[in-house]
């Protein structure tokens, strides 16, 4: 069966959730026989055609140059490109700058399955006009695929209340972290518990400001790493702003999979502040690296952690937690999170899913 996915900006990754989804089941379908096209911005770091046996194909990409208007017209080459190819599938991962394009997907010679990301018109950093073009493009993107899936139940519940369209529930996944070391603490100057975390984008949405708010509140003086690209405008407001609090530093975006891994296992707290969205990748990493989560307050959260988590709802709330809780005394809320990923989020199970979904609607036809 040939695969082709897109609206990622490539593999490997070197972005965030969807770039690292799209690489591990891309190469989870290679090893049971696929053969699959993923769909690479021009400017990806790797510029070869083939990646562990996973086909690429390059499209122009003027973000850089344009910025997000750059992101409308690399989807659309991309669509372009599909129309010229026989792809049984084509996996559209998000829809906020290619489902204005979706009419002209090759719908007749190719089955379109979309996964329909988080409630994106819901996030915060965007104007009320954006949030209005973005519940429009959602619409299209139901419109335009002729499957649905949801990474979470949250999702495939608001799909089917206000588009009466059922989407299939599969999950992100996750390895178990399996082998920690300490060499990479060395780098930043840390010792193992001694410290508290996040990664995310940089984004209103996240909580962030609302973390480091709490961070200063509880006024404990441990480190406070916030891994994720500050290079923005809100990422420079926030340096701005903590920028007396020397216990807080922004790192920037990491992107070595093993080093985040022991980052996430070593640290005393690790906060999850995502408000909008579904199985968050980082979130499910976090509980594989055996990681304690105090997490944002909202449904697609709990729905994965349940009561083996923290949960803040303002800065106090994250004051109180970074104040009283400390990682050795809750392994019971840790172990349960690992076996979760064992059961239910463990990569080799997703991609089982993804097999046996894409041989089942292709077999639909």
């Amino acid at each position: 069966m040939k695969i082709a996915i897109i609206g990622t900006r490539g593999i490997p990754n070197h972005y965030g959730g969807f770039e690292q989804f799209a690489e591990y089941l891309s190469l989870g379908l290679v090893q049971r026989g696929y053969e699959v096209t993923v769909y690479n911005s021009h400017a990806h770091p790797f510029q070869e055609k083939a990646w562990n046996g996973v086909d690429i194909i390059h499209c122009y990409d003027p973000e850089e140059k344009m910025g997000t208007a750059g992101q409308f017209i690399y989807d659309f080459n991309c669509i372009l490109d599909t129309r010229k190819r026989n792809f049984d599938i084509i996996l559209q991962l998000g829809y906020t700058s290619s489902s204005v394009w979706g009419w002209l997907l090759p719908r007749r010679k190719s089955i379109v399955t979309t996964n329909m990301d988080g409630l994106e018109w819901k996030r915060s950093k965007y104007s009320k006009k954006v949030q209005k073009f973005l519940q429009y493009a959602e619409k299209l993107g139901v419109k335009y695929s002729d499957y649905l899936i949801a990474d979470s139940v949250g999702i495939q519940s608001y799909l089917k209340d206000k588009y009466k369209k059922d989407a299939i529930f599969i999950p992100y996944g996750a390895h178990i972290f399996l082998q920690p070391s300490k060499e990479i603490l060395k780098q930043y100057g840390l010792l193992p518990h001694t410290y508290n975390m996040l990664i995310a984008r940089l984004e209103p949405e996240n909580s962030i400001e609302i973390i480091l708010d709490g961070v200063v509140k509880s006024g404990n003086t441990a480190t406070f790493l916030v891994i994720g690209k500050h290079e923005t405008v809100y990422g420079t407001y926030l340096k701005n702003k903590f920028r007396d609090s020397r216990n807080i530093k922004f790192i920037g975006g990491v992107y070595n999979i093993e080093a985040l891994n022991n980052l996430r296992h070593y640290s005393n707290l690790y906060f999850h502040g995502h408000t909008v969205g579904g199985t968050n990748p980082s979130l499910l990493e976090a509980m594989a690296s055996q990681a304690l989560v105090c997490a944002n307050d909202n449904i697609f959260n709990k729905s994965i952690l349940g009561e083996d988590a923290y949960y803040f709802e303002n800065s106090d709330g994250v004051a109180e937690v970074i104040r009283k809780i400390k990682k050795a005394q809750h392994f019971d809320k840790i172990t349960n999170n690992e076996e979760k990923v064992r059961t239910l989020y463990d990569w080799v199970k997703i991609v089982n899913q993804y097999d046996h979904y894409f041989s089942s609607i292709k077999n639909s036809l």
